[in-house]
């Protein structure tokens, strides 16, 4: 008798897991995953929000769903939004916000503030800036791929991984913002017809994007701002007539040091300290890189090179105001606590005397040596 309630209790258990799994399987069916959110502004403050949700490619139906709307904020969208589709829409597996350029301009805090605010939108979302209409990249389709956020989504980890561009996700975006020493950033991507493409990286005093560092001086911006490994540097030396110099610098292992100090009683300079190591791929001049002394003569032309693009960066950077480099950081570190509170550093910012210096060394340079 006994055994006979033991089957009959494991059979009803069993039962009830298979019903379990059936309802699961209908309600994931009637769920639109967010993937991709874009942000426009419009004529009269109001904001385009589009939202791209991947679709299973089965029984003709198409990759994805597009869905567009005009509101007055982004949470009255999603509610626009979900009146236009059957599925019920959820952001728990949403990748990237993009925000077009003159949303970027304006400044899109409060659109960022109500994301982080949203517990079942993850703060590893990552945040780009869109050069030109955001809604138009994201629901053009490009011939050689299925859907175009994922696209997008896949293009952006792999320059991140190479460390073209800086990896900005919500959270990092909101703790620059909110830190009184540092400017967020963001990565830029453009249309170009039958691909995308990044196109730079976003620099933003608060909130409000004001310059732009070209996708080529990316690799220059990286070096200032971090240690990082895998990067890869193509850099025309010279060029006098018929006669160029050309060296790409791959397997880059870029370190930084930056100090900092008081001139006198209200100025201050800064010093960054950068080492570079690296492979020589290609190069193309009048040195012979196998003599060690050609190849010191090398490294000296690739670190002034470098420390060039540098300095031109930062001051760029210094005439548009923007502390995307975390200067003021690292003179919060010299400086008492209250004289911090009670400085302007956007006054302050654009005084500071900033030196650059670069130590290149070849580790190889191929494999007849």
């Amino acid at each position: 008798m006994l055994k006979i309630q033991f089957r009959w209790l494991i059979t009803c258990m069993l039962l009830m897991t298979i019903t379990g799994c059936g309802n699961d399987q209908r309600i994931l069916e009637k769920i639109g995953l967010t993937h991709t959110t874009a942000f426009d502004l419009m004529p009269g403050g109001m904001l385009k929000v589009t939202n791209s949700i991947p679709l299973a490619v089965d029984e003709g139906r198409r990759p994805r769903e597009v869905l567009t709307t005009i509101s007055d904020s982004s949470k009255g969208a999603k509610v626009d939004l979900s009146r236009q589709t059957q599925l019920v829409l959820v952001s728990g597996q949403m990748r990237n916000i993009l925000f077009g350029t003159t949303l970027a301009q304006r400044g899109f805090w409060d659109d960022i503030d109500t994301l982080v605010r949203d517990p079942s939108v993850s703060p590893r979302v990552k945040v780009t800036v869109v050069d030109g209409d955001a809604h138009d990249l994201l629901v053009k389709n490009y011939s050689n791929y299925l859907r175009t956020a994922q696209y997008i989504d896949r293009m952006m980890e792999s320059e991140m991984k190479f460390q073209s561009i800086p990896k900005i996700t919500l959270y990092e975006f909101t703790r620059d913002y909110y830190d009184d020493g540092i400017d967020p950033v963001a990565p830029i991507i453009k249309d170009i017809g039958d691909h995308v493409k990044v196109n730079g990286i976003a620099l933003f005093q608060d909130d409000r994007y004001v310059m732009k560092i070209a996708d080529k001086e990316s690799i220059f911006f990286a070096m200032l701002s971090k240690n990082f490994k895998l990067g890869s540097l193509p850099m025309r030396l010279s060029e006098e007539g018929d006669k160029k110099e050309f060296v790409l610098f791959d397997s880059l292992v870029s370190k930084r040091q930056v100090h900092a100090a008081r001139t006198d009683g209200s100025s201050f300079r800064v010093d960054f300290e950068i080492s570079v190591s690296g492979v020589i791929l290609e190069y193309m001049g009048g040195l012979k890189i196998s003599k060690e002394e050609d190849r010191h003569a090398l490294e000296g032309k690739i670190g002034e090179k470098i420390t060039s693009h540098m300095e031109t960066i930062v001051k760029d950077m210094q005439k548009h105001n923007v502390d995307s480099l975390g200067l003021g950081n690292v003179i919060k570190n010299i400086v008492p606590y209250k004289e911090w509170k009670a400085m302007d550093w956007r006054e302050v910012y654009p005084e500071v005397e900033i030196h650059c210096q670069t130590k290149v060394k070849i580790k190889h340079y191929g494999k007849f040596q």
